[in-house]
């Protein structure tokens, strides 16, 4: 096999599991790892490991697939494990639903020189060959499979320089972005939160020569979160500890800052939180925040602003990827003109208002409640390294009216009203122009998730988002209702834009 090529040596029969547990961490569905090896080269030891990995059960019964030919696991992300040493022909790969298989997950092949020919391209093959009393583990492949294992592996070895070698690692949660997130532990030690933040690819240009993220303005490194990490912390808010850092690389360790989420235990939410976070936000908007911030090391984050360029593209994927999917052609030129026309009229309205350090997506995924604290430190805030100088109001908008859970007229109003109560005692606070800017603010976020929402199914595969649409829709309507977006409600309603459609 041609491509790249990665060695690790196993000295020991653990040191060979928890290269399998790595490899776990690397899988989606559609990858093919082929194992290769004498009998007892530890070929059953990996695969054992990495199925245990997958289903987060380090007692789960693995038997070898030698007479069955192929054993399939309900895990995380689904996993089939062929044993090929019985195969009389390489043609009865197809019989055992191998296409099947990849269709609905990953794939474990165990001698696959029996069927090479007929394994994609992009397969990662390990070896594992005797290396005086261990083993030597050869990788070798190409493509986003062999790439997303050998960037697994460099996490192993961030946590070996962390002084967490033999920590057990597990799938925590991911995001619509290319980050994700494992809980680390070992024995004796509080669990940690090991962050993978890849390092952001621009994608072609789409306005002015400028790739999106570019002009949206989204973090392009971990530095950035390392820098409003710091920032948040020594202005109060419960953010988490970076016990160890690769910035180059985009890895950092962090404190676990709980597991009990922002919501209530039925997923719904509760309002006495909703006042809790809104009061938050009511204390961070009162402080002043430096637009250049420290990174460690000598480096530095400018924090960016959200300039009309930002909202305008943000604002520009309703027309860009929800209304081709409502009306199943493209938004027509006219109705772009009409569009950038009432949303420019809007922004112009946010002239002098109150801006400040806008977190961006300041929602339930990224509270974590503590009931064991007090104040402001019941709340835990992660996920925060997009942040902007902004409208202070966008964020409030964020919370109140959560696009991962419904937030009822009730609730919303609820949570407004905390944090406008919580802005006055503070001391002097234009409560009306708050109020048009968060209309507006709310506006532009949801206009923009209906458009990420349609994009994340039509560009990336992602259908269940969805089912968020009649929510974003709902919330919409609130926001327009205010009277100073009267002309933009009345050009939504000419394009149905606020109709109910199954897409």
């Amino acid at each position: 096999m041609t491509g790249l090529v990665l060695e690790r040596l196993l000295a020991d029969e653990t040191q060979t599991a928890r290269l399998g547990e790595d490899l776990a961490l690397s899988l989606r569905p559609g990858d093919v790892l082929a194992l290769k090896g004498d009998l007892g080269a530890g070929k059953s030891t990996l695969a054992r490991a990495l199925i245990r990995t997958l289903a987060d059960d380090a007692g789960l019964d693995v038997p070898s697939p030698t007479f069955t030919l192929v054993q399939s696991y309900d895990t995380r992300i689904p996993v089939h494990h062929f044993d090929l040493y019985r195969l009389s022909s390489a043609d009865e790969i197809d019989e055992l639903g191998f296409d099947e298989a990849l269709a609905q997950g990953a794939a474990l092949v165990e001698w696959p020189e029996r069927a090479e020919a007929h394994l994609p391209k992009t397969t990662v093959l390990i070896e594992l060959v005797q290396h005086g009393d261990g083993r030597l583990a050869r990788l070798s492949g190409q493509g986003p499979a062999f790439d997303r294992a050998a960037r697994s592996l460099a996490m192993r070895d961030f946590l070996v320089s962390a002084g967490w070698a033999q920590a057990q690692r597990r799938h925590f949660i991911g995001d619509a972005s290319a980050r994700s997130y494992e809980i680390v532990s070992l024995p004796g030690q509080k669990p940690q939160v090991l962050m993978n933040s890849p390092r952001l690819v621009l994608g072609p240009p789409v306005r002015d020569g400028k790739p999106y993220a570019e002009i949206a303005h989204t973090a392009q490194s971990v530095s950035a979160f390392v820098a409003i990490d710091r920032a948040l912390k020594a202005g109060g808010v419960s953010v988490p500890e970076i016990h160890a850092e690769d910035q180059e690389q985009g890895f950092l360790l962090l404190e676990h800052l709980g597991s009990e989420g922002f919501l209530g235990s039925d997923g719904q939410p509760l309002p006495e939180r909703c006042a809790a976070a809104a009061e938050l936000l009511a204390m961070m908007h009162g402080r002043t925040w430096p637009q250049r911030l420290e990174t460690g090391h000598g480096g530095f984050h400018d924090v960016p602003p959200f300039d009309r360029e930002a909202m305008m593209i943000e604002a520009d994927l309703l027309v860009d990827w929800y209304v081709p999917a409502i009306t199943g052609s493209p938004a027509s030129g006219a109705l772009r003109a009409g569009y950038h026309k009432q949303w420019g009229a809007l922004l112009d309205r946010l002239h002098g208002r109150e801006y400040t350090l806008m977190l961006r997506d300041f929602h339930s995924p990224n509270i974590i409640w503590r009931g064991d604290r007090s104040g402001h430190d019941r709340l835990g805030i992660v996920d925060f390294q997009d942040a902007l100088i902004g409208p202070s109001a966008y964020d409030v908008a964020s919370l109140a009216m959560d696009a991962r859970v419904t937030m009822s007229p009730e609730i919303e109003r609820k949570t407004l009203d905390a944090y406008v109560a919580a802005r006055h005692v503070a001391g002097a606070f234009d409560e009306a122009s708050f109020l048009e800017s968060y209309a507006i603010m709310a506006a532009q976020r949801n206009s923009k998730i209906l458009g990420i929402f349609v994009r994340l199914e039509k560009r990336d595969g992602k259908p269940y988002y969805l089912k968020h649409l009649p929510r974003i829709r709902d919330y919409l309507r609130r926001a327009l209702s205010h009277p100073a977006l009267a002309s933009l409600r009345e050009f939504y309603d000419a394009h149905g834009l606020l109709e109910e459609r199954a897409l």
